[in-house]
């Protein structure tokens, strides 16, 4: 590192390449406090972690600065990387690489992309290049399992309510928010976003098989090749046994070694993270689920642009916002973040609407 900036206001200089590590609903506040000067002269920008419609977002913002900076969308972090004391530093933990990630520019196949691609194999990790950076930010694991894994009744309770009892993410209930209509409203969700692609032309995925594939393989013990690979051609009740399967076989690490007490890897014990005091003293949603409220907002106003029916979706959205306003009207004599201000992100989603044009 040959020089640290203290705030996006005080970068100077000409940099070819401006990588976007921030969180997903962060691109337009850190853009708009970068000088101008400095981004006429960027020609390429990659963003590291976007959602559905961040390379169209940051496209339409820069082009106005530079039409030839090239926008390239990974579909998502390489890794697994946390604090390493639990506290921001200037050190981190690496848990786990992935063996493969997507990504897409707006120049198509570019020079930058092979690149980065070739870079990437250097580094023991396939890049699959897409034809687009909205097609790489489909292959997102997030976008098909956070909103049904937050955004359910259990889980908003966990996160919000004050029991002190922990309840885990990746658990069967009551452990966890995974029962039989956790799994049906998953499935629903990803045949509507699947219609939204539709709209778009872009090809959608086998949930069942971007699932194990590409993130957290099973024993074929649990679920067999014939099954994942057949999965989107399935009828609907099966569709939801297989993915209710995948949950009930993760709840250890298949792939850990036992203990003496035939005990293996507790994979699931992932906490819901509580609403926290943040920095500036006031209350906050943790990044999950506040990060995939913006998620599913933008995919929710795509399906708009694209007259696209995504009832599921909108049931999401509304639980959410019930839940953070009752937060606020129980808390109001406490100071709160902006999180808890149910938000339309209208700039955001223009920017991304203007520039996507249905097929049909």
């Amino acid at each position: 590192m040959d020089h640290r900036y203290t705030g996006y206001l005080d970068i100077t200089g000409q940099w070819d390449t401006l990588i976007l590590a921030v969180t997903t609903d962060a691109y337009t506040t850190v853009l708009k406090q970068i000088d101008r000067e400095v981004l006429q002269h960027v020609r390429s920008i990659l963003l590291i972690s976007p959602t559905f419609g961040s390379g169209h977002l940051v496209h339409h913002y820069i082009k106005q600065f530079n039409p030839a900076t090239e926008v390239i969308s990974f579909s998502t972090y390489h890794g697994d990387t946390r604090w390493a004391h639990q506290q921001p530093s200037c050190t981190v933990l690496t848990t786990a690489v992935k063996k493969k990630i997507y990504a897409g520019s707006v120049q198509g196949k570019s020079p930058r992309l092979i690149y980065l691609q070739e870079m990437y194999h250097r580094l023991g990790v396939q890049l699959q290049m897409m034809d687009s950076p909205l097609e790489a930010e489909t292959r997102n694991i997030s976008l098909y399992v956070h909103p049904p894994l937050f955004m359910n009744d259990i889980a908003l309770q966990a996160i919000f309510g004050e029991d002190s009892i922990p309840r885990y993410v990746y658990k069967l209930y009551p452990e966890g928010p995974i029962t039989q209509e956790l799994i049906r409203s998953m499935l629903t969700q990803w045949q509507e976003i699947t219609s939204i692609l539709k709209k778009l032309d872009i090809s959608g995925i086998n949930l069942l098989k971007f699932m194990i594939d590409d993130n957290y393989p099973v024993r074929s013990e649990s679920l067999k090749r014939q099954d994942i690979d057949n999965f989107d051609q399935l009828d609907t009740i099966h569709q939801q046994y297989l993915l209710y399967i995948r949950y009930a076989s993760l709840l250890i690490d298949p792939f850990s070694e036992p203990d003496r007490q035939g005990r293996y890897f507790d994979f699931s014990a992932v906490p819901f993270r509580q609403v926290f005091i943040n920095q500036e003293g006031e209350l906050d949603i943790p990044r999950m689920p506040q990060e995939d409220y913006y998620r599913i907002k933008m995919i929710q106003g795509i399906a708009r642009h694209t007259s696209t029916p995504c009832p599921m979706i909108d049931e999401f959205i509304r639980r959410y916002e019930y839940t953070i306003r009752e937060y606020a009207q129980n808390h109001s004599e406490q100071s709160l973040s902006s999180a808890f201000t149910v938000q339309n992100f209208h700039e955001d989603l223009n920017r991304i609407c203007s520039t996507i044009q249905p097929v049909h």
